[in-house]
């Protein structure tokens, strides 16, 4: 197995010297020059320092390689136009059209068919073991085709606790990051028979195996820059090698970052999101950061007063089946198996946890969820959640106030919340 090479620090940053001598380390130690590289990285619903990477790489890299490329990997969130790609590397449209000129980005394209490429088929049996005997099928495995037509694949992403694979990192930049459907709504769907609360926060799931058993179908070399990262875009943690030692590495440092012990559960949480969500597709980790925290028949409310879609990409789908527990739509799979799982998943991730019985057919969610955001009162009724006012809501009015069971979470979609192990609380 190939050494690591990393740094990283609970108690203080790494130093743009310190970044930029351990990326200079790893690409001595995967030297790229005359080959065509493929940088993979998150859009801007991660916090990552990418502008001062983008250089770096550049600096170190842009004189030796044949061609510098790199690939946004969206899953299923809409495509970056050109200003909002500047945005995400802090370009000027003069630097993107001087200095880097020579490098290209581009957007995932999953549904796209000619833009994939089939690499195998991981089969029903295999399927089987990895998942813990969860599902038993045979899953087609595709990825964005730029992936077979460069020499050297370079990952570079941030590392959190994650609501369908644990920590994501790794090389869930492939799967779901830059596959086709089959994947996406595969791993989605099996993250969520397991569920948020059971998932989230740990290291190795059957998700994760399932993952890294696909990656291992792509046959170029794959080096992976695993970050960890404080508030925006300061980096604590930084972790170069194979995409699994990486992850692996960087998922340890991020539990000590990224998780926060509480005493007590709440009846009431305030989870505002930041700007970089821009629908509730992506700002319902404002409800997974903190289930684990909410008592039975308590309410999350997500605050998001400049959202005013469901999902850019899913919206139509989620108005057809709303937001519903798991089981509501395990016990009655024969209507619902046609919708992408990738859908359903997420209805079950933002509703949470409960109960369906098909014979009344009433459905008891463990907690309510509250939107107060501008998505209009009968669109949040006819989804299946409630609805609150955000014009109402002062979050200031709601800090320091725990002690009250009431909880703010600041810039929420980022931190896990869990309950302290009672010897610790």
């Amino acid at each position: 197995m190939e050494a690591l090479i990393g740094k990283g620090y609970t108690d203080r940053t790494l130093t743009q010297e310190e970044i930029r001598a351990l990326i200079t380390e790893a690409f001595n130690a995967h030297p790229v020059a005359g080959k065509n590289v493929l940088i993979i990285v998150p859009d801007g619903t991660r916090s990552a320092p990418l502008a001062s990477l983008f250089r770096i790489f550049y600096d170190v890299t842009g004189n030796q390689v044949a061609s510098l490329s790199y690939l946004i990997a969206l899953g299923t969130h809409r495509p970056l136009d050109e200003a909002q790609i500047n945005r995400l590397f802090d370009l000027t449209p003069e630097e993107r059209a001087g200095r880097y000129a020579g490098v290209r980005i581009f957007n995932h394209e999953w549904y796209r068919p000619e833009s994939l490429v089939h690499l195998g088929t991981i089969a029903a049996p295999e399927i089987e073991q990895l998942t813990g005997g969860l599902l038993s099928m045979d899953v087609p495995v595709t990825v964005n085709r730029k992936l077979l037509e460069c020499d050297q694949i370079v990952i570079c992403g941030p590392t959190f606790p994650h609501e369908v694979v644990g920590f994501s990192g790794g090389n869930k930049y492939f799967f779901p990051g830059v596959s086709g459907p089959e994947m996406i709504n595969f791993t989605h769907w099996l993250g969520a028979l397991i569920t948020t609360r059971e998932i989230i926060g740990i290291r190795y799931t059957p998700v994760r195996r399932v993952i890294d058993r696909a990656a291992s179908l792509i046959d170029r070399p794959r080096l992976c820059f695993s970050m960890v990262v404080r508030g925006r875009d300061e980096l604590v943690g930084l972790y170069c090698g194979i995409p699994e030692q990486a992850c692996n590495a960087a998922a340890q440092l991020s539990a000590q970052h990224h998780i926060i012990y509480v005493k007590q559960p709440f009846k009431r949480v305030l989870s505002v999101m930041p700007g970089m969500y821009d629908d509730l597709w992506t700002a319902a980790k404002g409800m997974y950061k903190v289930e684990p925290v909410v008592v039975d028949g308590g309410e999350v409310i997500i605050y998001a007063p400049h959202i005013t879609e469901v999902s850019y990409t899913h919206g139509r789908l989620l108005d057809e089946i709303g937001y519903h527990v798991r089981d509501y739509f395990l016990k009655q799979w024969d209507r619902f198996a046609r919708y992408p799982w990738c859908v359903l998943a997420h209805s079950t991730h933002l509703r949470g946890s409960g109960t369906y019985d098909p014979v009344s057919g009433v459905e008891q969610p463990r907690i309510r969820v509250t939107l107060a955001t501008g998505i209009p009162r009968e669109r949040c009724e006819r989804l299946g959640l409630n609805y609150l006012d955000p014009a109402t809501i002062n979050p200031e009015e709601w800090a320091g106030r725990e002690h009250e069971g009431i909880l703010l979470v600041r810039e929420a979609g980022e931190m896990l919340y869990r309950l302290a192990a009672p010897e610790l609380a």
